[in-house]
């Protein structure tokens, strides 16, 4: 697997990411934000960053133009982890490098646990929840994956565990993750 320089993105990169954002087929851009968004809305989400408190993250190609971004929207101490990659550059362990980055720098801020929220039908965000070990919960059509990080040992990221907690303990596990419907709210933006 080949290796990114991933970076952290800041408050002067909002076009780019605007750019990144709108390059992603529309379906695409369906599977990363819950549903089809205008460009309008895209920007306004775009404008709405905290890259203070969050943390963004970016691959760049040559033109330095943002191929893979990772936005942790942090608030207190949670963190939901939204990931998307331009087609072009998928499997190429790019999604999976911004997971890791994204993973140590929570883990470095204290944060107890990440989630992630996606359509079942988000297969590449899916085969990542998997790989690392996330519990997963699917309802409607909907994938909830959650990553305990105080239990978890820094070797286990670095390892891509392929371990999930058996399908009995799912529903133990679920009623003990914190409520990030605020943080949903900040990824998943409404028209």
């Amino acid at each position: 697997m080949m290796t990114y320089t991933v970076e952290r993105l800041s408050d002067d990169t909002r076009a780019s990411l605007v750019s990144h954002f709108l390059a992603l087929p529309l379906k695409d851009r369906s599977l990363r934000f819950g549903m089809a968004l205008a460009p309008t809305v895209i920007a306004a989400y775009v404008d709405r960053i905290d890259f203070q408190r969050d943390l963004v993250l970016g691959v760049r190609d040559g033109r330095l133009a943002p191929v893979g971004v990772g936005h942790l929207a942090i608030e207190g101490n949670q963190a939901e982890l939204a990931l998307s990659v331009l087609p072009a550059n998928r499997r190429r362990g790019i999604g999976s490098e911004l997971f890791r980055q994204a993973v140590s720098g929570a883990r470095a801020r204290r944060i107890p646990s990440v989630c992630m929220h996606c359509l079942s039908a988000n297969t590449p965000i899916m085969r990542i929840a998997h790989r690392f070990g996330m519990g997963l919960i699917t309802s409607d059509g909907d994938a909830a994956a959650y990553l305990k990080l105080q239990s978890l040992p820094p070797a286990a990221i670095a390892a891509q565990t392929e371990a999930k907690p058996p399908r009995s303990m799912q529903s133990d596990l679920v009623s003990q993750w914190p409520d990030v419907s605020s943080l949903r709210d900040r990824q998943r933006t409404q028209h």
